[in-house]
């Protein structure tokens, strides 16, 4: 059926021959899952890869307390993959025939008598049973790490790990062959499986820090909590202030840094002070459609993240009535289905999450002013609880889009994504546009020391975002796009070192270990990607790119903590994958619109359309040849503390790198505004 559009109700709410061949991913949990351990037990999870690399410490203290899932198999795994598959493909009779969520509960849920199995299963085991989504996805439980060692037949142990002490299973994770059949895994023994924002600001020196610091506490997990002290269920204040500083662009080129050292031959420009609503959608066309009436109403964009901001709507009406006057965010257009508690924000860096919805609902406003915009906060940045925000979604149809600003670094094992993985088989399903940010590490060397894509944007069911740096032009018209990849030097004594720029953050992209090449992906991909590995065609990542370089970054109004502890409105310049993901999800609401109906699962369409104009080729010279100096406070808010200088280089990617046609850092390229929608339309 045809998706009919209108404002979501929230009520009471507590491949394309895609099969992955070599991977089996609908129905497989892990290498071991089929193989039956002594005591008539089944293998459904093994200790996890980063285990066999860190120091085990010991053992995990018994009485300390565990949140945790059972991720059930789906009914019919195959059944699902195939129907999923066929919807979302342009050349089959079935596309754009979706169903409701009642109807994949029907035909793809597990069953109520399953459900409860397991569940009477978990209780004998002495856990509390928390809930169940209607669709049965997943059941949660409380209880012990003792009980948890017991029920599962392994041993959490405690680790030594670059970011701190982290918590997990040392042995492999089973469960009695009577149940077997029915679970998929097990999710939370791992205290490593948390979601990051994807998002970098403009005070990276100083966000960098705070980023690191935020990482290592949420691998933690809180080991405290883990131990007996009661969760945290009040959100912090919000972060301190950061403020840009001056000189800085209105547009890309306005002011020349002409009195500074050299590196590249472009009139090295200060970068922007961020670009407004107005003119993102100058450049990428998007008031063409907005001048046909169609803005995205009608249509409903879910933002998924973790926590709450408590000063969200009154911060985004704020932004649109300073930034974009024609366009205010009105209440009806807005709303939140937030947790009865939230927990872990300590931990999770709660408060970092403020900017990341902040971001993301002012960046939706921005693309698609007409359209509603319902945000949905995780209780903990936790994998199992962002897996329950999003299956809120779809487990009571609200949105047609959905947008995913955060992820994992590096893909674990599948065992570990079997939740994520029914998401955005549901997902296309029932016609929703599922999109993660590919992130911001580039092709992942500089930060983990191997390279590697990102889950859950590798999914091959999702529609991962890339990255791009944009020129906006005085006139709020297209200069051009190169890939995102920043390399920084400083001015020291008069001179820029290091020279040539150091890599610090850039696009997420490259090629999937875990995943087979999509049908969609064949003939438009590269070999040279594809098989990078040299272990045969497996999915490339990103599918598409927008603007992410925060040196061409967006402009963001949200409270924030000054000095003197007041908090108060303030605005400042932000980039990352997590400004791409939802501008590109305006765009695919304003396509919506367009079109009459959901667009589902966009990668069939996005690659048909490969190499016409409905995308703009990004700029695919190898070459860095571009470069802005940007000013920052030294302190974050004033001249204080002083100033520091830099040089940003523009397109230097590493191992990944923008080239003709389809590239491992902006896929097949960026939206072209009004080609872009006709063609999606169709």
């Amino acid at each position: 059926m045809k998706r009919v559009f209108g404002k979501a109700a929230i009520g009471s709410i507590a491949c394309l021959g895609l099969a992955v061949a070599t991977v089996g991913i609908a129905t497989a949990t892990s290498a071991g899952a089929t193989s039956a351990t002594s005591g008539g037990r089944r293998i459904v999870d093994n200790a996890p890869n980063w285990t066999a690399h860190a120091r085990r410490t010991g053992a995990q203290n018994g009485a300390a307390r565990l949140h945790l899932s059972v991720v059930l198999n789906l009914r019919n795994a195959s059944g699902a993959e195939s129907f999923a598959t066929a919807v979302s493909d342009p050349s089959s009779s079935s596309y754009g025939k979706y169903v409701t969520a009642a109807q994949w509960r029907s035909r793809f849920a597990p069953t109520d008598a399953d459900a409860a199995v397991v569940a009477r299963w978990l209780r004998s085991q002495g856990f509390t049973v928390t809930g169940t989504p209607k669709n049965h996805r997943f059941i949660t439980f409380d209880g012990t790490a003792a009980q948890a060692n017991a029920a599962f037949g392994t041993q959490l142990s405690t680790f030594s790990t670059a970011a701190g002490t982290a918590t997990a299973p040392s042995a492999p994770v089973s469960v009695p062959t009577a149940i077997a059949g029915l679970v998929a895994g097990v999710s939370g023994l791992d205290s490593t499986a948390v979601s990051k924002p994807t998002h970098v600001g403009a005070g990276d020196e100083l966000a960098a820090t705070a980023t690191a610091t935020a990482t290592a506490k949420a691998q933690a997990l809180s080991l405290a909590a883990r131990e007996g002290s009661k969760p945290t269920d009040t959100l912090p204040p919000p972060t301190a202030v950061f403020r840009n500083a001056a000189p800085c662009s209105t547009f890309y080129g306005q002011k020349i840094a002409s009195s500074l050292p050299q590196i590249e031959k472009n009139p090295q420009p200060y970068a922007v002070c961020g670009y407004k609503p107005a003119q993102v959608r100058g450049a990428y066309g998007v008031d063409s459609a907005l001048s046909q009436g169609h803005d995205g109403r009608g249509a409903t964009v879910a933002i998924v993240d973790a926590y709450a901001s408590p000063t969200i709507f009154a911060d985004a009406s704020t932004y649109a009535k300073k930034n974009d006057a024609r366009h205010p965010l009105r209440s009806y257009q807005f709303s939140q289905s937030k947790p009865a508690t939230y927990t872990d924000t300590d931990s999770c860096g709660a408060a970092s999450w403020y900017g990341e919805e902040t971001l993301d609902v002012e960046a939706v406003h921005a693309t698609a002013p007409g359209a509603n915009i319902l945000y949905v906060g995780a209780q903990s940045c936790n994998n199992n609880d962002i897996v329950a925000a999003v299956n809120t979604v779809l487990d009571n149809d609200l949105a047609q889009v959905i947008s995913n600003s955060y992820g994992n670094t590096g893909e674990p094992p599948l065992a570990q994504i079997q939740a994520e993985h029914q998401s955005a088989l549901q997902a296309a399903a029932q016609g929703v546009s599922l999109l993660f940010s590919s992130g911001d590490n580039g092709d992942e060397v500089a930060n983990t020391g191997s390279r590697q894509v990102d889950y859950q944007a590798s999914d091959p069911f999702v529609t991962a975002v890339g990255g791009t740096s944009l020129a906006v032009t005085a006139s709020n018209g297209y200069g051009w796009e190169q890939g995102w990849g920043t390399g920084k030097s400083v001015l020291t004594n008069g001179k820029w070192k290091p020279r040539p720029p150091a890599y610090v953050y850039g696009g997420g992209g490259g090629t999937s270990r875990l995943f087979a090449q999509p049908k969609y992906q064949k003939g438009v991909v590269p070999a040279s990607i594809s098989n990078y590995f040299g272990q045969g065609a497996h999915r490339a990542v990103p599918d598409v790119g927008m603007v992410g370089d925060p040196q061409t970054g967006f402009l963001v109004g949200q409270t924030q903590t000054f000095p003197n502890g007041q908090a108060r409105y303030s605005q400042y310049r932000i980039g990352g994958t997590s400004l791409s993901t939802p501008l590109f999800a305006g765009m695919v609401a304003v396509a919506n619109q367009t079109r009459g109906a959901s667009l589902g699962f966009l990668n069939p369409r996005l690659y048909e359309l490969a190499g016409t104009h409905a995308f703009r080729d990004v700029n695919h010279s190898r070459r860095v040849t571009d470069a802005v100096v940007r000013v920052d406070y030294a302190n974050g808010v004033n001249k204080k503390d002083g100033l520091l200088t830099s040089l940003r280089t523009i397109n230097q990617t590493e191992s990944i790198y923008v080239r003709k046609g389809y590239d491992d850092v902006t896929g097949v390229g960026s939206p072209n505004g009004a080609s872009f929608f006709n063609a999606m339309s169709r």
